[in-house]
């Protein structure tokens, strides 16, 4: 641990919706900042301005605070170490490579994007690992500055690239990874900082901020290993304390085994997409929390007050997490069994409404009627989303009678029964789930037949399904004109 205030930051870019993966990184700096009593910090890395998307910072602090994840300083709360935002701190950045260029630790680079693509076709025909290679070796200080303004007279603007020293190793004790060591000959040479358009890159900007927003630790993916040394010869060159590192595992599809990838469209990976269908922020922060992290013990469900108690950066795993898309769902169903009804209501009413099943702004009515519907599925439901295609009797026409229904029918009582059950739902006064169960009840009375022989007719009958949730209940919502023309079609079906 380190000695200084804990002090950790989630650096998202705003070039897309929020990704699993980086709801991850965000997720464990939040309960390591929250266990600790230490300060969570959101930067916004919004520098790639090609890549950035019309409100992707607002997707993304909307995203995180769905999760329940807040923070202690950023681009909408403020603090003492802003701008938040790297867009925001160009001149910042700008005078700390002035001072590498002075101290000969960077330089101006003049070239071509074509000398470049030649270097890195000479290296692959000689089976060599790409690398920059220097563009001034062997040149007199004269010469060098020569070639310089030549390359300025052409109107060439050049990049900065910071110098990497020769036959130089940069080690650190990772907190997930334990001790690991790079040489630097390795990391592909003089790397830029500073690209044509005076905009700092990402390994050069991300040292500034962390140094001067005094970041004590830094949690993200291990696809930034590659990145640490770069990084580190830039806090050497300052003489500047770099933060301590924990590089977390990869999470692959538990499907294929395959890293989990953007364009792996058989998950769906973008936590918009799980809001819209209906899963719940808690169970989406219970389930990513256990993606490469275990608490002690066997328990898999927590409050979020018992995540950040029993936090503990050491129990980081090192081996890749994997996500499984039916452990969501059954997650999510614990969830859903909890949660308070209204909230359920609201949410399944919004997928119903989007799947056209119910018309915009239903009345008053209606919204009672889907609420007892909902309640029906919930201990069914992984998710909101699925009302709409668990509740399809209440929408469509029943579907044909197949043979698996026909083989239930065959018992030679079902017609009795069949027939007496829609005499008694047709009489009954009120047509409700007490009073259908007591006409059903009547009817095992009279005729003799019970259990399977009773209610597999007449669920069938009434809602063309073998399987569903209580029957009662499922044939009140359905009403009784719907209900009597379905026995009507079974009726019907076996006279013939």
């Amino acid at each position: 641990m380190s000695d200084r205030p804990i002090r950790v930051r989630y650096a998202p870019s705003p070039t897309g919706h929020l990704h699993i993966g980086n709801a991850r990184t965000a997720l464990f700096n939040y309960l390591f900042a929250r266990h600790y009593n230490g300060t969570m910090v959101l930067r916004i890395e919004d520098t790639d301005t090609k890549r950035n998307i019309a409100d992707g910072e607002k997707s993304q602090i909307d995203n995180l605070h769905w999760l329940g994840i807040d923070w202690d300083e950023g681009p909408d709360k403020g603090g003492d170490f802003g701008p938040y935002r790297q867009s925001e701190r160009k001149d910042i950045y700008h005078k700390y490579i002035q001072e590498l260029v002075a101290k000969g630790d960077a330089y101006e680079s003049y070239k071509t994007e074509e000398e470049l693509q030649a270097d890195r076709d000479a290296q692959k025909a000689a089976h060599e690992a790409p690398h920059y290679v220097y563009e001034y070796e062997g040149l007199t200080e004269a010469e060098k500055q020569a070639k310089i303004a030549e390359a300025k007279a052409k109107g060439l603007k050049p990049v900065i690239r910071f110098h990497i020293p020769a036959d130089h190793t940069y080690e650190w004790n990772d907190i997930v990874k334990g001790d690991i060591s790079i040489d630097g000959n390795t990391i592909g040479g003089d790397f830029v900082i500073e690209k044509a358009d005076g905009m700092p890159t990402y390994n050069f900007a991300v040292v500034i901020d962390d140094h001067l927003m005094q970041i004590s630790h830094v949690l993200r993916g291990d696809d930034h290993i590659a990145n640490t040394p770069k990084q580190m010869a830039i806090y050497e060159a300052f003489g500047w304390q770099p933060p301590v590192f924990g590089h977390m595992t990869l999470i692959i599809n538990g499907a294929t085994g395959k890293k989990l990838s953007k364009r792996d469209e058989s998950v769906l990976q973008f936590i918009e997409q799980y809001k819209e269908l209906g899963y719940l922020p808690d169970a989406m922060f219970n389930f990513i929390t256990l993606l490469g992290w275990s608490p002690k013990g066997e328990d898999e469900i927590f409050t979020r007050k018992e995540f950040i108690k029993l936090f503990d950066e050491t129990r980081l795993s090192k081996s890749p997490a994997r996500f499984d898309q039916k452990k969501l769902e059954w997650v999510n169903n614990q969830y859903i069994k909890k949660t308070d009804p209204n909230e359920l209501t609201a949410l399944a009413v919004d997928n119903l409404i989007e799947s056209g099943r119910l018309a915009k702004d239903p009345d008053p009515s209606t919204i009672e009627w889907a609420r007892q519907l909902i309640s029906l599925y919930i201990p069914q439901m992984s998710y909101t989303g699925q009302i709409s295609d668990l509740a399809t009797i209440f929408f469509e026409q029943p579907k044909e009678l197949d043979e698996k229904d026909m083989k239930e029918l065959a018992d030679d009582n079902a017609l009795q029964v069949l027939k007496l059950t829609q005499e008694k739902l047709r009489a009954l006064p009120t047509f409700s789930a007490y009073y259908i169960n007591q006409a059903v009840y009547h009817v095992r009375l009279e005729t003799g037949v019970k259990g399977r022989k009773l209610y597999m007719p007449v669920r069938i009958a009434t809602t063309r399904e073998m399987h569903g949730p209580q029957l009662a209940e499922t044939i009140e919502l359905m009403g009784r004109e719907k209900v009597l023309a379905n026995m009507d079609y079974v009726i019907n079906a076996l006279e013939k």
